[in-house]
């Protein structure tokens, strides 16, 4: 959850146009007020490719009061308005806590609640910034119906300007609970999103630390000897979205997407089991060199985020010969131990999302139907990348035509990209988009040994413009039925000058 994280962030970290007519996708972002200078340096730039900015700034005083923790008056945080006010770039602070007595304590007392709603609006008017977010997290079940009150009440008094929420993953119960007895306040819960649609512009869904809130994935993965504890599944993320839209429409709803990582202590026990205990969150540029230090090169899971394992110096593992760069090295030596003398053995996982998972999460609100994503967090700290893969995305129309109050824009997902008739002309890999991506699906969809998938996105009549997890593995099932590359070859599950030419002679016939 943010509120918490965002604590492990600033520790951690301390030292080391918009488009808001009906068939506009949004891309949000949230700038964390512990880096205020890279925060601001980063997303100026490429405030062209957002719809919104989030100023993760206002945090709620013991007594109630906002709490400005940036100073947003002052450079760079003032560069950075004036900067997105010029492109029409919607400026929304973020008001958080996570204290649940202090919730209590303002939403079940309405001259408290309502001396809020009012502190807020002025606030708003004050700084002419474009609404609010509310992102009050750990609340507690008690307070569902107040907290809906509080809303209701924001909601009157912010006329004009915008009312976002930022509201908990709920994950299917028959998922969350899978092969446990389910327990009876299982579905007790502090949100009422029927209220939520009604009171809320937007409602950013905080779908992720994912980590193995899905006993379902996570048995799953488990079975196939998986190494599994990701920030975000983008199929737990459908799960998730998929819940919400009973109560949500689409039109308001965006997927939170993460941009940090984290690193686990795990431990291996005989028979391809795994505990898992988090250490602390990272940026990408963090794991890199760690992954250097110990020999190892990072790779995709299926999850579609970046992972590798190793042993810290010191450990009594010893390592296996798997080419000395195996992103499961320090597992398979953990694994082999722990069979062989029925015991455990620790070793450590880095996990983290970067540009391409990004790319998945966007194709993924599209393919669902929803209003964009929200992303978690822009403070130059992501991969780099990030710019590259959101050309584009955010279609944009003039603030002019927006009025933000009874439910938004309705749901439009944009197209583009060249004819799917042409050849294939460039490489291709996982994250890359466009028609020519639909045109390597059908392809591979044109015969069953290299299907991408039999229903859904990718199956066949229903390809997409997104090289995800699935178009990979039909890749590389290419590639071997053509001898072309194999596992452990380099290019496998990369569509490069060989794979291309197969591909365009096969489509020349088709």
């Amino acid at each position: 959850m943010k509120y918490v994280r965002f604590f492990l962030f600033a520790a951690l970290f301390a030292v080391p146009l918009p488009t808001f007519a009906a068939s506009s996708f949004e891309v949000t972002g949230w700038l964390p007020y512990w880096r205020p200078a890279s925060s601001t340096a980063d997303v100026i730039p490429h405030l062209n490719e957002l719809t919104e900015v989030d100023l993760f700034v206002y945090t709620l005083k013991s007594d109630g009061s906002l709490l400005d923790n940036a100073g947003l008056s002052q450079s760079p945080w003032s560069t950075l308005i004036a900067a997105a006010k010029a492109q029409h770039v919607r400026v929304i602070p973020t008001v958080m806590t996570g204290n649940s007595t202090l919730e209590d304590a303002i939403l079940s007392n309405s001259a408290r609640r309502v001396a809020l709603e009012d502190a807020i609006v002025a606030m708003v008017n004050q700084n002419g910034f474009d609404g609010v977010e509310i992102d009050f997290e750990g609340k507690l079940a008690s307070d569902k119906n107040y907290f809906s009150t509080f809303l209701k009440g924001l909601y009157q008094r912010m006329g004009q300007k915008w009312v976002m929420c930022d509201i908990e993953a709920r994950t299917p119960t028959d998922a969350r609970y899978y092969g446990t007895e389910v327990p009876p306040d299982a579905e007790v819960y502090a949100n009422d999103f029927t209220q939520i649609n009604k009171y809320c512009d937007r409602v950013k869904l905080m779908t992720y630390d994912q980590q193995g809130v899905d006993l379902q994935l996570a048995a799953s993965a488990a079975s196939s000897s998986e190494i599994y504890a990701p920030v975000a599944d983008p199929v737990w993320v459908q799960k998730v979205v998929q819940l919400a839209e009973q109560s949500i429409a689409p039109s308001k709803i965006l997927i939170g997407v993460p941009t940090y990582g984290y690193e686990y202590d795990v431990t291996a026990y005989a028979q391809n089991q795994y505990t898992y205990n988090i250490l602390w969150t990272f940026n990408p540029g963090y794991a890199l060199p760690i992954a250097a230090q110990y020999g190892v090169v990072p790779q995709r899971n299926t999850a579609g985020e970046m992972y590798f394992t190793y042993t810290p110096v010191g450990s009594t593992t010893q390592p296996v010969s798997l080419g000395g760069v195996s992103a499961l090295l320090a597992a398979t030596a953990a694994t082999a131990y722990a069979d062989t003398y029925n015991s455990h053995l620790d070793f450590h996982l880095m996990d983290w999302p970067d540009a391409a998972s990004i790319a998945q999460k966007a194709a993924l609100a599209k393919q669902l139907g929803v209003r964009g994503i929200a992303i978690f967090k822009l403070d130059g700290g992501e991969d780099p990348n990030i710019w590259s893969v959101l050309t584009g995305t955010a279609q944009s129309v003039t603030t002019a035509s927006v009025t933000p109050t009874g439910g938004g824009a309705s749901t439009g997902v944009p197209s583009g990209g060249t004819s799917s008739s042409a050849s294939i002309t460039r490489a291709l890999d996982l994250g890359s988009t466009g028609e020519d991506v639909r045109t390597l699906q059908k392809i591979l969809n044109s015969n069953p040994a290299t299907q991408v998938a039999s229903s859904g996105g990718g199956a066949p009549g229903n390809e997409t413009t997104f090289f995800g997890p699935a178009t990979q593995s039909a890749v590389e099932k290419f590639q071997v039925k053509y001898s072309i590359a194999g596992a452990g070859s380099a290019g496998y599950g990369y569509v490069g000058p060989a794979t291309r030419a197969k591909l365009n002679s096969i489509l020349a016939g088709l």
